[in-house]
């Protein structure tokens, strides 16, 4: 994966979420291209040379917090903090979900120079689907369905009033990031988890259901090639292609080498039937489109996860 600076020899970046899933594979990008690199998250990450992390709550006001003065160090800023996944269950979720993907994001903004660009990381459950498997456009009017997808389209509404007071935001809305690293709540995560202990891979709601997958890899360059050209709007960052979750769950079964079998639970009203992405602002803004080897990238988070096992 090619990085490329934005401005001048040594670019000074600030990651929020920098112990994240994706954002630990920013991090490690972002160095290897060159940058110096900030990270902020509320848990702790171990450096490297070029890396500096900072354990801070976004949600706080930012003039207790430092966080004033680390963004004004920045030449860029990636913002992927925030409360993942659609599914979830349990009290006070709804309150943590707006404070860690809306008020978060207010605050970062409020102390983000207009002239500094930002990449805020956002999702694809803000379409609600694609209706009748037609691929969703950034135009499409949006149908979030619960409040994970409502607090993310709260969110991109804060990126789009810093964007008209002058400020430069590209708001990236990925399609189901695999790969290596992956939160175990995530599908693969789980089903290579129940297939290494011998027990079923459990689809939920209908084995028709269908996902467009995109490799964290290509995600990485996506959000990198934002912020290197100044994109200054809503880009989709997926394959355009779907695949049927069964279909998938084979993959992962047949890699693992162990056919477990596969069971079928209801499904939460919050997730859709089909996502794929258009891709045609991607090519024209970003100058590529996310390729994405299924069997390949699954292989890669199973050998991974193995070694992580082992060490």
């Amino acid at each position: 994966m090619a990085v490329v600076l934005l401005r001048s020899p040594v670019m000074e970046a600030v990651v929020t979420g920098s112990a994240g899933f994706i954002g630990g594979h920013l991090v490690d990008a972002l160095i290897d291209g060159g940058y110096r690199v900030t990270g902020v998250d509320r848990q702790w990450r171990s450096g490297r040379p070029g890396y500096r992390h900072f354990v801070l709550d976004l949600a706080r006001k930012p003039i207790e917090t430092g966080l004033v003065d680390l963004v004004a160090r920045g030449d860029i800023v990636f913002h992927l903090a925030a409360r993942p996944g659609v599914r979830g269950k349990g009290p006070g979720l709804q309150r943590r979900r707006v404070r860690d993907n809306i008020i978060a994001t207010q605050n970062l903004l409020s102390v983000t120079p207009h002239a500094t660009p930002v990449v805020a990381t956002s999702s694809s459950s803000v379409y609600g689907g694609s209706p009748n498997g037609a691929p969703s456009r950034e135009d499409d009017p949006l149908l979030p369905r619960g409040d994970y997808a409502r607090s993310k389209v709260e969110m991109e509404r804060l990126c789009a009033m810093h964007r008209s007071r002058g400020g430069i935001v590209a708001v990236v809305r990925p399609f189901t990031v695999a790969g290596e690293g992956q939160r175990p709540d995530m599908a693969f995560s789980m089903w290579e988890e129940a297939v290494r202990t011998g027990r079923p891979v459990e689809l939920f709601g209908s084995e028709d259901r269908s996902r467009d997958i995109t490799d964290v890899r290509d995600v990485i360059e996506g959000l990198i090639r934002a912020g290197a050209r100044q994109v200054n709007e809503t880009v989709n960052l997926g394959s355009g292609v779907t695949h049927r979750l069964i279909d998938l769950a084979q993959v992962v079964i047949e890699v693992s080498g162990r056919d477990t079998g596969v069971v079928i639970r209801p499904g939460s009203s919050d997730e859709v039937d089909v996502t794929i992405a258009d891709t045609s602002r991607c090519s024209t803004l970003l100058g590529f489109v996310p390729k994405t080897d299924i069997r390949a990238l699954i292989a890669r988070q199973i050998d991974a996860a193995a070694a992580m096992a082992l060490a």
